[in-house]
């Protein structure tokens, strides 16, 4: 029963140091090149897809009192694929029947179980890319990347925290107490990692394996069982998941309903009843901050969440001017900002900034970001890269709502060359700092706003107050002032928000590395939790002991 771990020893050894020492490390090449995958992997990924399309999507002894399914692509196709559905007590029931045996295992089986799944479902990435792709609107290489290795590494990583937890404690050790001219006191004592029950993740539509995968699997490898909520406009990525996870189980003498698939419509989910079921000890949620709201309130259970914020750039010198205005451009652009790490709301001074190329006024500076987006998206195929396509139907609406909220620097308009699909490129309004109701809510998907400010002070000090009450994960600024910088690094810290600082080149404000970014920092309302750090693990399990006196 440890082969696996013994198999895998090394890898989840490296990523234990990796996630001690914070410096770029993965396992699970993110290049989708055939050289790393196989030749034929792009190939037999599509293949493999396109099976999956108008058929039943069968899980092996499933528990099932019935069939759903209505994906349909961002890019036009219904998906016409159906899922077992089961209520939620069915499935408690069954996850519950095939809970002490997992519970038995020891934490090294559980880990190479853990390893074996993640594994093949790097194998398998080609195939996730256009799971990924068509019911989330990502382009395929962000699909590929998003989806597959960046997901499969935060499930490393999580599993690499809590099997670090879990074994911090001896199994056994031998107690002795000296009682002065008496013979000394010794016991014998051995612990016990006791998982807590029956964990619930809760995948959103636009990152559902990224997403899903740290609570997935930090409570899988400490002994709960899991059901898996997908969205139910992105089921596929976590029923292919699902699928291999229950493989290996069985193939490991394990029962399958270790993880269980929990597949709904839309209109009728399950989601509440599972949340609300007093079997549920852990809940990990991932969407908006309304029905997550109503999660913490009413769940029984440990939750961890995250929410939505809004995110924040404040600008008040630069060096680099081009090379700021395309960063901030394609940070706006990337997944057609449909990111919880993607800005919203920019703040310039009112009076400009000082640059490489001078003075630049607060219109030239909207002016710069917005000709930034416009050369970035001129080329269709490019465009339709980055831009990808609009996960819900409800984003578009809100472009227009919006776009009477300020005066229009960049249009929003739909990306050419991606006809059948529902896309929009970035909507960027100019609007005062007065103008709280505009830019002081989140906006999802491809808006932005550039405020108008006093300073930098001021736009820092709006963006971290932003960030204390509607939450934030993410904020950017540009200054060339240390002291400045300085101070912004502590407010922003004090707000509980990640900071990026004068990014000009390949990295994006957008962008989190598994095993050096903690994604989120559980310390404002854009989630309660962060992704991965010891609190997220740690409180998946209890140690429990018993004791004798040693033997004479």
């Amino acid at each position: 029963m440890t082969g696996l771990f013994e198999r895998h020893r090394p890898t989840l050894t490296a990523a234990i140091e990796a996630a001690a020492k914070r410096d770029f490390w993965t396992v699970y090449p993110e290049v989708p090149s055939g050289k790393i995958y196989g030749e034929t992997a792009k190939d037999d990924g599509l293949a493999a897809y396109r099976a999956r399309l108008d058929t039943a999507f069968d899980l092996a002894d499933h528990p099932a009192d019935g069939r759903v399914g209505a994906e349909a692509s961002p890019y036009g196709p219904a998906l016409g694929i159906t899922y077992p559905a089961a209520s939620a007590d069915m499935l408690v029931m069954a996850s519950r029947a095939a809970a002490s045996q997992w519970a038995a295992a020891s934490p090294n089986v559980r880990a190479g179980i853990c390893l074996e799944i993640l594994a093949r479902l790097n194998a398998r990435s080609f195939e996730m890319a256009n799971a990924v792709m068509h019911t989330t609107g990502q382009a395929f290489a962000m699909a590929f990347q998003a989806g597959g290795p960046h997901a499969q590494d935060r499930g490393l990583e999580a599993v690499a925290q809590a099997y670090a937890e879990m074994t911090r404690i001896p199994a056994q050790a031998t107690w002795t107490k000296p009682q002065g001219k008496g013979a000394p006191i010794v016991m014998e004592k051995h612990w016990r990692i006791i998982p807590r029950g029956v964990s619930l993740a809760i995948g959103c539509n636009t990152f559902p394996t990224w997403n899903s995968y740290p609570g997935l699997f930090a409570s899988l490898v400490t002994g709960n069982t899991v059901i898996v909520k997908p969205h139910p406009a992105a089921i596929l990525p976590l029923a292919i998941t699902v699928e291999i996870a229950r493989q290996v189980l069985v193939e490991e003498g394990f029962a399958a309903d270790i993880v269980l698939l929990a597949a709904d419509a839309p209109g009728a989910e399950i989601t509440r009843d599972l949340v609300q079921h007093s079997a549920v000890a852990i809940v990990d949620y991932t969407g908006s901050s309304a029905f997550g709201a109503w999660v913490r309130e009413n769940a029984g259970a440990d939750v961890y969440t995250e929410e939505a914020g809004v995110n924040s750039i404040v600008i008040g010198a630069t060096d680099d001017f081009t090379g700021m205005c395309g960063n901030i451009a394609f940070s706006l652009s990337l997944y057609s900002g449909q990111m919880c790490t993607a800005p919203q709301d920019i703040f310039v001074p009112r009076g400009g900034i000082e640059t490489n190329e001078g003075h630049k006024s607060f219109d030239a500076v909207a002016a710069g970001i917005a000709a930034a987006v416009d050369d970035l998206l001129a080329d269709p195929a490019r465009a339709a890269g980055v831009c990808g396509a609009i996960a819900n139907p409800a984003t578009l609406a809100r472009i227009a709502t919006t776009r009477p909220l300020g005066r229009i620097v960049r249009d929003s308009a739909p990306v050419d060359g991606l006809d059948g699909a529902r896309t929009a490129t970035p909507l960027i309004l100019a609007v005062d700092a007065a103008d709280t109701d505009a830019y002081g809510e989140e906006r999802f998907g491809p808006i932005a706003f550039v405020v108008a400010v006093d300073d930098l002070a001021e736009g820092v000090e709006r963006a971290a107050a932003l960030a204390e009450r509607k939450g934030a994960i993410t904020a950017a600024l540009y200054a060339t002032d240390a002291a400045q910088i300085l101070a912004a690094a502590d407010r922003f810290a004090t707000a509980g928000v990640n900071l990026s600082v004068n990014l000009t080149g390949g990295i994006y404000v957008n962008q989190s590395a598994a095993f050096s970014d903690f994604h989120v920092t559980g310390a404002n309302p854009a989630g309660n939790a962060s992704l991965t750090d010891t609190a997220f693990v740690a409180n998946r399990f209890r140690v429990v002991m018993w004791r004798r006196p040693a033997a004479a």
